[in-house]
């Protein structure tokens, strides 16, 4: 049994790293919160400081990518339409993720259970309507604020199902370039 040692830095940071080495041992639905606790040294109740159970380990960059996104379009220039705020807000998304291996891991993790794709669909629920707040925030009126924020959520999945998918060495950015040009075409059309 590892020594529960509360007062070491970045309990947050080794309780993410055991979730994800135990996810990999042993699958996700065979590893629990006590085992996590465990293997980075903490209690069960520092756990539950950090995380509300274990699914929130794998979305627990929510918060930071609906700022980033929301923070983003606060600071487009005030001529940008609605669609350029949004792809500039998208662009930014790029410098939050980093290597490829986490995010098709914790991918192929959600995508082996409907609980977790539920939960995914909320996360980008919760960003979509933040989105909207966003853009109303720069006087865009609906329903051109919904339809805007809805079309980013779809151009950001896009993007990260071909930036997760086996075998594409293409940065994030170059792969929402590519589907906010396949976007523009489709409208086109």
């Amino acid at each position: 049994m590892a020594a529960v040692a509360r007062w070491e830095p970045d309990a947050r940071g080794r309780l993410q790293q055991a979730a994800w080495e135990l996810f990999a041992e042993r699958g996700y639905d065979q590893t629990t919160v006590a085992e996590i606790a465990q293997r980075a040294g903490l209690t069960e109740r520092t756990f539950f400081r950090h995380f509300t159970d274990k699914r929130e380990v794998l979305f627990s960059g929510a918060n930071q990518l609906n700022d980033l996104i929301v923070n983003a379009i606060d600071g487009a220039p005030p001529a940008a339409s609605p669609m350029e705020a949004a792809a500039l807000a998208l662009r930014s998304v790029g410098a939050v993720f980093g290597d490829q291996t986490f995010s098709r891991r914790r991918q192929a993790v959600i995508d082996q259970h409907p609980e977790l794709q539920e939960r995914e669909l909320i996360k980008l629920a919760k960003l979509a309507a933040a989105l909207s707040d966003a853009l109303k925030r720069r006087g865009v009126t609906e329903p051109a604020a919904s339809l805007t924020a809805q079309t980013t959520i779809g151009v950001f999945h896009v993007a990260f199902q071909r930036w997760v998918a086996e075998g594409e060495t293409r940065g994030f950015p170059e792969l929402v370039e590519e589907a906010l040009a396949e976007l523009r075409s489709v409208i086109r059309a």
